[in-house]
């Protein structure tokens, strides 16, 4: 698949405050020959839509920002009208909130919180953590991704580096004990690095995406299952992604594994190594990295970068990428936009071909 992809986050970007401002962001990435956009639709414990599922359960329907509006509604809209593919983000996945001690979500519901092998609240670089193994999070987590598939008109559904995924750290609550016990006659290990509590783990959040792609697949055969996990390894051991298995089980239609390196050797050595130890000669059509182009602005990824890492996905059969994230293409009177326009990305293509 020939993606041409961008991040549209609502941290350090205002394209999702107006619909105006939709529609210029929409006008503006078509222009530039993209044909894919992944904007968030679950961050901070909020739906950037007005969600029943959140309305019934928190009895707050919206992030409060788009209080009487529904900007995935709008964007759905704009996209459409220039030819560009939407698939939505659900950012924060099982994560709970970001230096809020849970959020309203885990104060509403203190037992889905995930914890430590301390016993405390699961916390890692910052972000808190629902338990990803409890059932009633699973389903929650599911509900708001059916309801999007049912209400408008995507092309598909996205995970990242926090759905499915738990840090390594976590499992170690009473319900998810109680079941290691049952299976095992014996408490997990205490090292929560241990392979066989790794692969035990891991094993339960592939089992979710199979749920995740077969309910989303029931709906809409046509629908595409997108996932941005962390680099493997290093993504099961921190996180419990499975991507090899993800890959091998055929639970995903596209993967864009964060390849975030900020020089083009050490992106060229991820892509290497994915290409040689992960996908296979089919799999590799369904790659299309994801590549660092800002953080706010501390960093954004040079011209010369731009150009070495899209022409180096091609020479490895890679058609496509994801970059994140917007902004950074409007940075410097769109200095970036421009690149891609006039080169790579000058000629009009479909993710589908």
């Amino acid at each position: 698949m020939k993606i041409r992809g961008v991040w549209l986050p609502n941290t350090d970007c205002l394209v999702l405050t107006s619909r105006q401002r939709i529609a210029q962001a929409m006008n503006f990435l078509a222009e530039t020959g993209f044909n894919v956009v992944f904007p968030v639709v679950w961050s901070k414990g909020f739906t950037v839509y007005p969600s029943q599922v959140m309305r019934e359960l928190f009895g707050v329907e919206i992030d409060p920002r788009y209080k009487g509006r529904d900007p995935l509604a709008e964007l759905t809209i704009e996209a459409d009208r220039v030819g560009i593919a939407v698939i939505p983000w659900f950012e924060y996945g099982f994560a709970s909130s970001y230096n809020q001690n849970g959020g309203h979500l885990l104060a509403k519901k203190p037992d889905w919180a995930a914890r430590d092998r301390n016993g405390n609240l699961l916390k890692k670089n910052n972000f808190e953590w629902m338990n990803a193994f409890h059932p009633e999070v699973q389903d929650f987590l599911l509900s708001l991704i059916l309801e999007v598939v049912k209400n408008y008109d995507i092309a598909g559904i996205q995970g990242d580096d926090r759905l499915p995924a738990l840090p390594s750290e976590g499992g170690y609550d009473s319900l998810t004990v109680w079941r290691y016990q049952q299976e095992f006659n014996c408490h997990p290990p205490h090292n929560c690095k241990h392979r066989s509590w790794l692969h035990w783990r891991a094993d339960l959040l592939t089992d979710f995406l199979a749920r995740i792609y077969g309910e989303v697949k029931a709906i809409n055969p046509t629908l595409l299952v997108s996932m941005a996990p962390s680099i493997y390894d290093w993504g099961w051991q921190e996180y419990l992604q499975d991507t090899k298995a993800w890959l091998d089980k055929g639970l995903v239609d596209i993967i864009h594994p964060q390849l975030y390196r900020r020089d083009f050797n050490s992106y060229k050595y991820l892509v290497d190594k994915l290409v040689i130890e992960q996908f296979s000669s089919e799999q590799i059509q369904r790659l299309a990295p994801g590549i660092l182009m800002n953080i706010g602005s501390s960093y954004r990824i040079s011209p010369e970068y731009l150009l070495q890492a899209i022409g180096y996905n091609r020479s490895r059969g890679i058609s496509g990428e994801v970059f994140f994230f917007y902004e950074g293409l409007r940075s410097d009177r769109d200095a970036l936009a421009k690149v891609l326009r006039n080169g790579p990305y000058a000629e009009i293509c479909s993710p589908y071909n």
